[in-house]
């Protein structure tokens, strides 16, 4: 491990490590990516990626992260970005996420240490279920797995999984890089042979161990402003040597300056010195109904930090034992996080229902809350929602 280099810390308040994350997370601003198909590609770019999740209690994730930028953003819009244009690509970041188009070679050894070096589940697939597919794909063209009636069904293994022996090895053909999903409607995807997807004259060329550093910690320092380890890989523990020789090495440059945040301790914070040369004031008081996949709310130690908020998850948790309730979403007014709302969409009834609302914060907010959900209500409620 590199020797690690001691320089004075710059000091920062909560309110001044809020407000430089709020920045880079464009919360801050009403419109930051203005509007129309490209604010999408503009937003997932910027903030690296964009989570997807399987839960439709309310709007799914990917859709409630970017209309959270995007007060005009459609569901055609990603859509589009993903199978029309090609910008976006789904694959796993620290959960499944759409991902920049332009940032592809970054996965690509993931994707090789998946064909070199199976395990967990994808080393049970069946490999002539996949040539199967593969096969089928490259005769037939691209494919979802309800197109596949010829299975002979077999029993589970775990709650997740599938009967149909071809979804694995259609998930197995994803992770080893010899598919991507061209098109999702809901949870359907389609699957597709990633040279036909993208039309390319020559694959992009894998990225080396180092460029992959310096573009975990670019994407950190682009999408949160002030960086620790623990934020640059999250989820992602065998990466942390590697990162933070690359930050002692931008010290040592002056290309990032140590931080201390209030009440931080001993945990390490860094940033570009361009980032603490106006620190941003957060003083538009704007709304964000949030959801809980939200990359100012995924990773949790860090958000009780910034804003001294712990939020549960507790969609898994016994009823009896929630505390803000099944699928609660947290309210930010300006740089507070003030309420956890617990809501599902009503569809038959065209409304959204309330179950359970938590004030964190003070209840002075509730008015500028309330026309909120009014906006929220008619997002969920859209003519081109999912079913």
């Amino acid at each position: 491990m590199a020797k690690r280099v001691r320089k004075e810390a710059r000091d920062l308040t909560l309110g001044q490590a809020r407000a430089i994350w709020l920045r880079a997370q464009k919360l801050d601003e009403a419109a930051p990516f203005g509007a129309g198909p490209a604010a999408t590609k503009a937003a997932v770019e910027h903030l690296g990626y964009v989570q997807i999740d399987t839960i439709n209690v309310i709007e799914r994730c990917h859709h409630h992260i970017l209309w959270s930028r995007i007060p005009s953003y459609r569901r055609e819009h990603l859509h589009r970005a993903q199978t029309v244009d090609r910008t976006v690509f789904e694959y796993w970041t620290h959960a499944l996420s759409y991902i920049p188009a332009r940032d592809f070679r970054f996965f690509l050894p993931a994707m090789k240490r998946h064909r070199t070096e199976p395990s967990g589940w994808s080393a049970l697939a069946s490999k002539p279920e996949l040539r199967k597919v593969l096969r089928r794909i490259r005769e037939t063209g691209a494919l979802t797995i309800r197109d596949i009636d010829d299975d002979v069904l077999v029993e589970k293994d775990h709650p997740w999984a599938s009967r149909k022996p071809s979804k694995r090895a259609l998930q197995l053909a994803f992770y080893n890089g010899l598919v991507t999903i061209s098109e999702r409607v809901g949870m359907v995807k389609t699957y597709e042979l990633i040279d036909r997807h993208f039309g390319w004259d020559a694959p992009p060329k894998p990225a080396t161990q180092a460029q992959i550093f310096e573009y975990l910690l670019d994407r950190a320092l682009t999408a949160q402003g002030v960086v620790s380890l623990d934020s640059a890989c999250h989820l992602a523990a065998p990466m942390k040597p590697g990162i933070r020789a690359l930050i002692e090495k931008r010290v040592r440059k002056k290309l990032l300056v140590p931080v201390a945040i209030e009440g931080a301790g001993k945990q390490e914070h860094w940033a570009a010195p361009q980032t603490l040369e106006e620190v941003p004031k957060n003083e538009g008081g704007l709304v964000h109904i949030l959801s809980p996949f939200d990359p100012l709310i995924i990773q949790r130690k860090r958000l009780k930090l910034f804003f001294g908020y712990d939020h549960l998850f507790e969609a898994y948790v016994p009823k009896e034992k929630r505390v803000f309730g099944y699928f609660a979403l947290p309210v930010l007014v300006g740089d507070e996080i003030v309420a956890a709302i617990d809501i599902k969409t009503d569809r038959q009834k065209q409304k959204l229902d309330i179950k359970k609302w938590s004030w964190l914060g003070a209840k002075k907010h509730k008015p500028e809350i309330e026309k909120a959900l009014e906006k929220f209500e008619r997002f969920q409620l859209a003519s081109d929602a999912e079913d």
